[in-house]
């Protein structure tokens, strides 16, 4: 039986030299990989109690709606500033070149909800801080943060040394 290691493909010097690229579209397109990956997922949360998924552009949606469905849970998607039809609530966050500004629907939250966020990747955490003050930002309580894959060398997880995070996989390269 392959391990969830073996679905990631490592391609070195993209985008740019010196970079070690992990590529999860390998796991995607393989059924048992994707399984592997999802049921993972879930075993981490097993024994966490919360109310609603939510996953940030785009890949967070990929894991986080068959989570939310297995668990009969909703879905909540946290999106980049302009993608959502409906009243909203941003914060801007920076990136390694520069910043950029997500999003949640006013209602997606209510107060007291217990909220699992989820991506397929923590680097250095930008994205997820902003995610979780948003949610917050609504009076949601974040009692988890999962991550398929976690680059330790960019020390994303000190950013959000508040919350409860899981990754499945690490690597120490950034």
């Amino acid at each position: 039986m392959k391990s969830l290691e073996d679905y990631i493909r490592t391609i070195p010097d993209f985008p740019e030299e010196g970079i070690l690229f992990r590529d999860i579209t390998t796991l995607l397109q393989d059924a048992d990989g994707l399984k592997l990956a999802i049921d993972r997922m879930i075993e981490v949360l097993d024994d966490i109690d919360f109310d609603i998924v939510v996953g940030t552009e785009s890949r967070g949606f990929i894991f986080g709606v068959p989570i939310a469905y297995a668990l009969n849970k909703g879905f909540v998607p946290c999106r980049k500033k302009g993608k959502l039809p409906y009243e909203t609530i941003c914060t801007s966050y920076e990136l390694e070149y520069g910043s950029a500004e997500i999003e949640l629907h006013r209602d997606s939250i209510r107060p007291g909800q217990r909220v699992v966020l989820i991506d397929d990747l923590i680097a250095t955490g930008g994205t997820m801080a902003a995610c979780a003050k948003l949610v917050e930002e609504l009076g949601g309580e974040v009692v988890n943060i999962v991550f398929l894959l976690e680059l330790a060398g960019l020390k994303g997880r000190e950013r959000l040394k508040q919350y409860p995070v899981t990754s499945l996989l690490s690597y120490d390269d950034k």
